[in-house]
C-alpha cells in the first residue's frame, strides 16, 4: 500500500514539474520579448524586481518560506534577463568574500560576477563601462560604516540602484584539523573586529592576528600555510579547501552587513525605497542641527546619520544620510529643496528599492 501511495505522490510532482517548466518557459519568452520592446536599452530595473519579488511574499500560501520563494524567483527573474544580456558585477575579491555573495544573492546565477583587488578597482571597472554594476560592502551591524565605500561615492558619478542585506557568519578555517599549531590568523580587519572577543577567548596571544584586504584573500593565504588559520565563510572555505574548525565565531548573533548596489541609472519609485545623500555642514554652531531639521519638519524618517572627513580641509566633514522615500516623494523632495539651499555641498547617491529580504 505505502508503495502505492508513494507513486501516486511522484507521478503528481512529475506532471506538476512539467507544468512549471512550461510556465516557466512562457515567462522566458515574456521577458524576451521585452527585451525586444526596450531595443537595447536599460535591461535591469530594479525597482520592477523588486516589486515582484515582494508581490510574491505576499502572495505565498506556503508551506515553502517567504524567504524561500523570494530565493526561487530571484533566480528564475536572473535566468530570464541573462536571456536578454548577462550582467556582470563587479565586487571586491578573491572569490568567496560575502561581496560575492552579496551579489549572487541579488542578482542571481547568471548573473557574471567579476573579482577585483580592491573596491576602487571595482568602482573604476563600472564607471569605464567595462562592467555593469559594482556591489560594494557600506556598513557592518557591529563595526558600522565601510569608509572606503562611503569615500569612493563622493567623488564616483555612479548612482545607488539597489541594496543587499546580508547575514555574516564566520568560521575559523584552516588546511588541517584543531587548532594546535596555529602561529598566524588571516582576516579583513572587519573580521578580525568582529570575531575578537571569541578569538581573545581560544587562541593564545601568541597567535598573530593579520589583516589582508579580504576575508577569501584569507582563506587562499590559510590553505598555502599548515600555521595559518583565516577568518572567512563557507564559501571561502570551499573555494580553497579548508576545515571548519570553529563555528559562527562572530561575537555579535545577528552580524549583518548591508551593501549598495551601483550603476550608471537612476530608478523609479518601487513603492518601498530609500534615499540616500551626503552634505556638509558649515563651521557653525547649530549648523548640523539646522541640516536636519527639514527633515523632521517634512514627517520623513531618517534611517542612517554619519560623518566622515570631507578631505577638504583640517577637522571639516560630510554627513551621510539615508532616507525612508524615493527623491521623487513628495516628502522627500521638499527635503532636498530645502537641503540644497543650506548646505554648502549636497549630492543625492540615489534612490532604490529598500532590500527584500
Amino acid at each position: 500500500m505505502s508503495e502505492q501511495l508513494l507513486k501516486q505522490h511522484r507521478d503528481a510532482i512529475d506532471a506538476l514539474d512539467a507544468q512549471v517548466l512550461d510556465l516557466l518557459n512562457q515567462r522566458a519568452l515574456h521577458a524576451r520579448h521585452i527585451g525586444e520592446i526596450k531595443g537595447g536599452g536599460v535591461v535591469y530595473r530594479p525597482e520592477r524586481e523588486a516589486q515582484v519579488l515582494r508581490r510574491i511574499k505576499s502572495i505565498n500560501p506556503g508551506p515553502l518560506p517567504d524567504e524561500a520563494v523570494a530565493r526561487l524567483f530571484r533566480e528564475i527573474m536572473s535566468e530570464c534577463l541573462a536571456l536578454e544580456r548577462p550582467l556582470s558585477i563587479a565586487y571586491l575579491g578573491p572569490e568567496g568574500t560575502f561581496t560575492q555573495l552579496a551579489a549572487i544573492k541579488h542578482f542571481g546565477h547568471a548573473a557574471h560576477t567579476v573579482a577585483c583587488a580592491t573596491i576602487d578597482e571595482a568602482f573604476r571597472l563600472v564607471e569605464a563601462r567595462t562592467l555593469d554594476y559594482v556591489v560594494a560592502p557600506v556598513e557592518n551591524s557591529t563595526e558600522g560604516g565601510v569608509g572606503r565605500t562611503l569615500d569612493l561615492t563622493v567623488s564616483s558619478p555612479l548612482s545607488i540602484c539597489g541594496e543587499v542585506v546580508l547575514r555574516i557568519h564566520h568560521h575559523l578555517l584552516r588546511k588541517g584539523a584543531g587548532s594546535d599549531g596555529i602561529r598566524r590568523v588571516y582576516a579583513h580587519a572587519q573580521a578580525l573586529a568582529q570575531c575578537h572577543e571569541w578569538l581573545n577567548k581560544n587562541l593564545p596571544e601568541t597567535v598573530e592576528r593579520v589583516s589582508v584586504a579580504s576575508n577569501a584573500e584569507a582563506a587562499r593565504l590559510a590553505s598555502l600555510d599548515e600555521g595559518a588559520a583565516a577568518l572567512a565563510g563557507q564559501a571561502a572555505a570551499e573555494r580553497y579547501g579548508l576545515l571548519k574548525i570553529a563555528s559562527n565565531i562572530e561575537d555579535e548573533p545577528h552580524n549583518t552587513t548591508r551593501f549598495w548596489v551601483l550603476g550608471r541609472q537612476e530608478t523609479s519609485p518601487s513603492g518601498e525605497d530609500k534615499t540616500s545623500l551626503v552634505v556638509s555642514a558649515p563651521n557653525k554652531p547649530g549648523a548640523v542641527y539646522t541640516l536636519l531639521a527639514p527633515i523632521a519638519e517634512n514627517g520623513v524618517s531618517m534611517t542612517r546619520l554619519e560623518s566622515r572627513p570631507s578631505r577638504g580641509g583640517l577637522w571639516e566633514y560630510v554627513y551621510f544620510i539615508d532616507m525612508e522615500g524615493h527623491k521623487d516623494d513628495a516628502g522627500v523632495a521638499r527635503v532636498l529643496d530645502a537641503l540644497a539651499e543650506r548646505a554648502p555641498y549636497l549630492k543625492v547617491l540615489g534612490s532604490y528599492p529598500v532590500a527584500v529580504l
